[in-house]
């Protein structure tokens, strides 16, 4: 494996010492982050770009990689060197670098609400690889605006491959892609579903069959299988499990 040099790697947002008043503005703030781990079946942590620490990892299995998070939070950023893959590395490495280009681009009072998604493998204690989604937002700022901490989401990815990179902009339907063969970032929307077709991803969820939705929406089988081709060609999947993470991910349901 390539002999990487750590401190030359994710360090884009350099932010040297942050000041006391900056600090005393998320005393306690884990406990919330704390609450919201018990209450979701994804993996949460919390970086700090300070020191390139972890602050948190909750005890949700997916992104330990057979660690006990006492052992993650240890770890730090060392966890990813021992625990991705090479390819994906080099990948992740790409990923900081165009994301944090775009981030400081953005006017300081909207830097908050622009969250970052992305699939990568994880290789647990066995060796076995499984491809993961990893969703970043801000959680700390500095005073000058730089990100300090940030909260992650980490759940299985409903993608093939690694990449898939996209920014969010919350309570928008903007959507930054990321080229990773020239890092150019390209804007475009969210797809749009009708009213039927929520309805329909929403009775799937519930673990209803095609002749039960058609039966609740009193319409013959075949009308049910068409909203779902439907579905597929909007959200650019390929199944029911696809659709439903894809809908959830980018709260279209």
């Amino acid at each position: 494996m390539k002999d990487y040099n750590h401190s030359g790697l994710f360090t884009k947002n350099n932010l040297g010492r942050v000041p006391e008043t900056d600090r005393f503005l998320q005393q306690d703030y884990l406990e919330s982050v704390k609450a919201f781990a018990r209450l979701t079946y994804e993996s949460i942590y919390v970086i700090n770009y300070e020191d390139m620490t972890f602050e948190y990892v909750s005890e949700n299995p997916l992104f330990l990689c057979g660690y006990a998070p006492e052992e993650v939070l240890n770890m730090g950023y060392e966890f990813y060197f021992k625990n991705v893959p090479e390819a994906d590395l080099e990948m992740l490495t790409l990923i900081n670098d165009a994301g944090f280009e775009f981030f400081k681009k953005l006017p300081g009072d909207e830097k908050k609400q622009y969250s970052i998604t992305y699939d990568f493998h994880l290789r647990n204690k066995d060796d076995r690889q499984i491809l993961i989604n990893h969703k970043l937002t801000p959680l700390f700022l500095t005073s000058e605006g730089k990100l300090w901490k940030a909260m992650c989401i980490v759940s299985i990815s409903h993608h093939k491959s690694a990449g898939n990179i996209c920014i969010y902009k919350d309570g928008t339907d903007d959507v930054w892609k990321l080229e990773l063969k020239n890092t150019v970032w390209s804007k475009s929307e969210k797809p749009k579903l009708t009213e039927r077709e929520i309805e329909v991803l929403q009775l799937h969820a519930q673990g209803l069959t095609i002749n039960e939705i058609a039966e609740k929406l009193f319409v013959v089988p075949d009308t049910v299988k068409y909203y779902r081709r439907r579905i597929f060609e909007r959200l650019q999947v390929e199944s029911m499990t696809e659709a439903l993470s894809y809908a959830v991910s980018n709260k279209i349901i």
